[in-house]
């Protein structure tokens, strides 16, 4: 009894569902199917539920388009289904859009719950769809399939369904990676805009080589082509014989109305005057161009340097992950601009990529200790210098028992140092004839680093305080107030020793080291570069193993021994007027 209830339970469900037509006949015309079908359990995608409010929000439709409020304040016109049937005929399409029940719910949800989503989509259109139809024309499709991203993502290209689809496309990330997308932190492709525009016209055309049919390479499109041919073997009957509406059934709830909504949004784009809602209309152009990037960059840099909000490099550059262009000689990546401003940027590449470039620069190497982004310009120079112009040596160590025993008998003072360019631990250390380790505990350091202006507690013998660079004294504890004799002369002597030795130090440390190699520079040459250091074309060659004279930017060349080393001062002076010259002419140009 249960199980016969059950069964007619069943029944009625799948008689809502199915045409009775249908189920007469399985061979039943296969437009009676499409246009006489009802469904009573519709499920809207995800793509209807955006939030719609920081849509019209976005940058680009508040920078670059302008509407009224029509849409609100004026209802749907609510027109009959005849009237709706004859608008779908009159679209000139190659691809089928029939009318039913299904088609009309999903019409109606764009008209009556989401008047104000589909004006933020008319704004939104003015700058994807001519990227749209230029890649599917490309592959010769038809121009109607530009209103796929439409239902598949809003026409948000960070869009990220529940499954991990994401893009204006909504590619799965193993579909990307099949289509050869680059996924990873810092870059997916299937956010650009160009590229997963060409990737899914790509895609979608070899769906219609297989299936031969637009509904069904649609509907294999959003849930896969296993799952198309699935509904297509439990439809039976000939294969060749079945389009989306004869497997309608047989299909996952989602995917039910993808191609009802792509008819929806087909009529819903073209016919939006006659429902009450305004043309977006474009309150600027927004003409693009693009550059091809070799060079790591920040979109900071790019927008400090050529005065374009960083919001606006992000609405045209999606597809960048984390504000940074990893450009390198081997990948170039596109970088999409204002049209007018790609020439700036052309122009003012040096002054962009050295904008800040120790804050924004890859660290490939790292010593323990080291705080990311806390060094000064001077310090970075320093140590470059260092690193370049002197083997690893061992710091010197020094007898702490002479300034202990001074210290223990009261002859020891407390000052303020303030850490100079080029100063360490170490070399403070040296200078007070103290040692790290007690510099680190008076001044709760955990770490080995310090940055230029720094100020340190000091501890030492009372005149080798006064030879540091102290800016006051620190206020002394009880044990460093009381009342002692001088020091020992052996002290003194040792101390006034460590002072001459770490003076000596901190001069050789402040003259400029001739460098020992040279990274190319964008316009850069050979010859240029060999008159620079007061060297020749031969000698750069041999020193670098060169058989010719082709360089790139990024470059690093050994300079080769006898090297004269940096220009000077006026020569650095005559070259950078000459630059300036250069550049002046060029945008009189």
């Amino acid at each position: 009894m249960i199980r016969s209830s059950l069964h007619k339970i069943l029944a009625a469900l799948f008689l809502s569902v199915v045409p009775v037509s249908a189920l007469a006949d399985k061979a039943a015309n296969v437009n009676d199917i499409k246009t006489s079908i009802i469904d009573s359990n519709i499920v809207y995608p995800e793509s209807f539920e955006l939030d719609t409010r920081k849509m019209l929000e976005g940058w680009y439709l508040k920078n670059y388009t302008a509407t009224d409020d029509r849409y609100a304040r004026q209802g749907d016109t609510n027109p009959s289904d005849a009237t709706v049937r004859e608008r779908l005929a009159k679209l000139n399409t190659v691809i089928e859009l029939p009318y039913n029940q299904i088609v009309r719910s999903y019409i109606d949800r764009y008209l009556v719950k989401g008047r104000a989503q589909v004006a933020a989509l008319l704004g939104l259109s003015h700058y994807y769809m001519p990227i749209f139809e230029q890649a599917l024309e490309e592959q010769g499709l038809p121009l109607e399939l530009k209103y796929l991203p439409v239902i598949e993502s809003g026409l948000n290209p960070n869009a990220v369904s529940k499954h991990g689809a994401a893009g204006l496309w909504q590619f799965m990330l193993a579909t990307g990676k099949g289509l050869d997308m680059e996924v990873s932190s810092l870059v997916d492709e299937r956010r650009d805009p160009y590229v997963s525009s060409q990737k899914a016209a790509a895609y979608l055309k070899t769906l219609h080589s297989t299936y031969g049919d637009w509904s069904l390479a649609i509907a294999a499109y959003n849930c896969g082509p296993g799952t198309v041919n699935k509904a297509i073997r439990r439809a039976g009957g000939d294969p060749k014989s079945h389009d989306f509406w004869s497997i309608y059934n047989f299909l996952p709830e989602e995917t039910r109305g993808y191609v009802p909504m792509f008819i929806a949004a087909n009529y819903v784009m073209n016919y939006y005057p006659y429902h009450n809602i305004s043309p977006v209309l474009a309150t600027k152009p927004l003409v693009t161009d693009t550059l091809m990037i070799s060079t790591r960059v920040h979109f900071d840099q790019i927008s400090k340097v050529l005065d374009i909000p960083n919001d606006e490099l992000r609405v045209l550059n999606p597809q960048f992950r984390a504000d940074i262009i990893p450009g390198r000689p081997e990948r170039q990546y596109t970088l999409v601009l204002p049209s007018q401003q790609v020439q700036a940027y052309i122009m003012s590449e040096e002054d962009i990529l050295a904008y800040e470039a120790e804050k924004y620069a890859q660290r490939t190497e790292v010593q323990p200790g080291d705080m990311a982004g806390e060094h000064s310009a001077g310090d970075l120079a320093v140590a470059e210098t260092i690193v370049d112009t002197a083997p690893f040596e061992p710091a010197p160590v020094v007898s702490e028992a002479p300034v202990r025993a001074a210290r223990s008998k009261g002859d020891a003072k407390t000052v303020t140092h303030k850490v100079a360019p080029g100063e360490t631990l170490t070399s403070i250390a040296q200078t007070y004839g103290v040692s790290v380790d007690d510099l680190k505990k008076w001044n709760s350091l955990t770490r080995n680093s310090i940055r230029t202006g720094q100020q340190l507690r000091v501890t030492s013998t009372a005149d080798v305080a006064q030879t540091g660079n102290a800016v006051a004294p620190a206020p002394e504890s009880k044990s460093t107030a009381a009342s002692a004799k001088a020091a020992t002369d052996k002290t003194r002597s040792t101390a006034q020793n460590n002072s001459q030795k770490s003076s000596k130090n901190k001069k050789k440390q402040a003259e400029p080291a001739a460098p020992k190699s040279h990274v190319v520079k964008s316009g850069e040459n050979l010859t240029a570069i060999a008159k620079k250091y007061g060297t020749s074309v031969a000698e750069l060659q041999k020193a670098n193993n060169m058989t010719g004279d082709q360089i790139r930017p990024g470059d690093n060349l050994k300079l080769p021994k006898g090297s004269k080393g940096a220009q000077t001062s006026n020569a650095k002076n005559s070259t950078s007027k000459k630059s300036k010259g250069a550049r002046k002419k060029s945008r009189r140009r």
